[in-house]
């Protein structure tokens, strides 16, 4: 019998590597004005508070993660029991409806795993943030979008939903229209009879509503959240998933996620050892990003022209502008980016359904924010 090394090599069309990554995506014009300009752009889309003049208690972080170095490893697939009661304490839940992730992208990770089978298709509302249909594509799903309407505020119609995803990822409030879902929607997304997903990263920044999160009682339900937004600490890795739903839905549902998150135990113990003070010294640099959000949305308010429409912005950190469409969203951002050193993100990267929509971080430095959207309004026809 031959030895295996002495066999022919396998030949023929197969890829190197998996379908997962071959997306093969071209680089767009916008990227490649981007790539050209020079240092002195004023960037209108900057979402990383670390890098937007928020003022950090440096050293109160520090003494934190000082104290926690000195905790032992101990591998929690759910989360170290004092994280997770640190992070019940902060939502007001029990302890055992948590799952602690080093991430929202992990999170979404594991629960495409427990939920779905490859092949199987998510409904997402749309306008969003495109960051599901390339975590779908890693896990084998597909994005089945459905769109929302603009109705003096954005509303999403749960009959809009196709009748065989598996799951419903609803983005409370979401990113960028900033509409929260009501109550009524809520209840309307339930009624649906799969499991929901409830991404509440913002829900901690509401400007011109009210937010209440998903949880609940009748449908299985995952909320997500995590110290990248609600503490403006990216940085520091830790997320979580509140399950809530059906006794034994929910039993069943976290049985599952601890034996998927014991495969990876991606968490930082130091991180979780200081959870508890991560997120006390959260609570102020979260009023810093609140009162930066506040502030730019009234000077974004008066200083936008007669035919620049500022959508409604019930909470979260984006803007939405309505501006003439004259040209694509696309020519719009490249435009300003090579003519005016201002970089906006066009309506298409989030599929929004029509020309005429760009959309601005509320987060900006007031001084990039302020110069940025004057040379905005001096390009956009004043009709």
């Amino acid at each position: 019998m031959s030895s295996p090394h002495d066999r022919p090599p396998v030949t023929g069309h197969r890829p190197l590597f998996s379908h997962r990554t071959n997306w093969n995506a071209a680089t767009n014009r916008l990227t490649r004005a981007l790539q050209r300009r020079s240092g002195d752009l004023l960037d209108l889309t900057e979402s990383n508070p670390t890098r937007a003049a928020i003022d950090y208690p440096l050293e109160a972080l520090s003494q934190a993660m000082a104290r926690a170095a000195r905790a032992p490893y101990a591998p929690e697939p759910l989360g170290l029991r004092s994280a997770r009661e640190a992070i019940a304490n902060h939502l007001r839940c029990d302890a055992d409806e948590l799952v602690l992730t080093a991430s929202t992208s992990e999170a979404y990770a594991f629960l495409f795993k427990l939920l779905c089978d490859p092949g199987d298709a998510i409904a997402i509302a749309t306008p969003s943030y495109p960051l599901l249909e390339h975590i779908g594509a890693l896990e084998s799903v597909s994005i089945r979008p459905f769109p929302m309407e603009f109705h003096r505020r954005w509303e999403l119609d749960a009959s809009r939903i196709d009748n065989d995803v598996r799951l419903i990822v609803i983005i409370n409030p979401n990113n960028p229209t900033g509409s929260f879902v009501t109550p009524a929607e809520h209840d309307a997304i339930a009624q649906r009879g799969v499991p929901i997903i409830s991404d509440e990263v913002f829900l901690d920044y509401p400007l011109e509503g009210v937010g209440t999160t998903a949880a609940r009682s009748d449908a299985l339900t995952f909320v997500l959240g995590g110290l990248s937004k609600s503490a403006g600490l990216p940085h520091y890795k830790l997320g979580w998933i509140r399950v809530s739903g059906p006794a034994k839905a929910r039993r069943e549902a976290m049985a599952a996620l601890e034996l998927i998150a014991d495969n990876f135990l991606s968490i930082s113990t130091p991180v979780q050892a200081a959870l508890r003070d991560l997120l006390a010294i959260g609570a102020d640099i979260r009023a810093s990003i609140a009162a930066r959000i506040r502030r730019n949305l009234e000077h974004l308010r008066s200083a936008a022209v007669r035919s620049m429409q500022v959508l409604p912005v019930e909470g979260g950190w984006s803007a939405v502008l309505r501006v003439p469409s004259t040209e694509s969203d696309e020519d719009l951002a490249v435009r300003l980016v090579e003519e005016h050193g201002v970089a906006v993100h066009p309506g298409y990267f989030f599929d929004f359904q029509s020309e005429g929509y760009i959309v601005v971080s509320l987060l900006t430095e007031p001084r990039i924010f302020d110069e940025g959207l004057r040379r905005i309004t001096d390009i956009v026809p004043k009709g």
